[in-house]
C-alpha cells in the first residue's frame, strides 16, 4: 500500500495546495493505475464537476515501482 498526495491546483495563482490522499492497494502494476487514482480523488475530493478539472494526483508516487513485501527473513547463516 502507498498513500497518493491530492492537490487542488490553483492555475490563476500558480499554486497547488495538498487537500489530503488516496491509497493504492494494488499489488501489481496495471494498465490504468494512475487514471483510476485520479478518478477517485476527483470523486472524494471534487466539490462540484467544475472543481473536478482543479483535482490533480502526484503522478511520481502514483506511476513509483511497487515491490513485493518480504514475508520471511533470507539471510544465511
Amino acid at each position: 500500500m502507498r498513500a497518493v498526495t491530492v492537490y487542488r491546483v490553483d492555475y490563476r495563482r500558480k499554486t497547488k495546495d495538498p487537500i489530503g490522499t488516496v491509497v493504492e492497494k494494488r499489488k501489481t502494476e496495471r494498465a490504468h493505475n494512475y487514471h483510476d487514482l485520479l478518478r477517485l480523488a476527483r470523486r472524494l475530493f471534487a466539490l462540484d464537476t467544475a472543481d473536478a478539472l482543479h483535482i490533480v494526483i502526484d503522478a511520481r508516487h502514483a506511476r513509483e515501482v511497487i515491490l513485493p513485501e518480504r514475508t520471511m527473513d533470507c539471510s544465511a547463516g
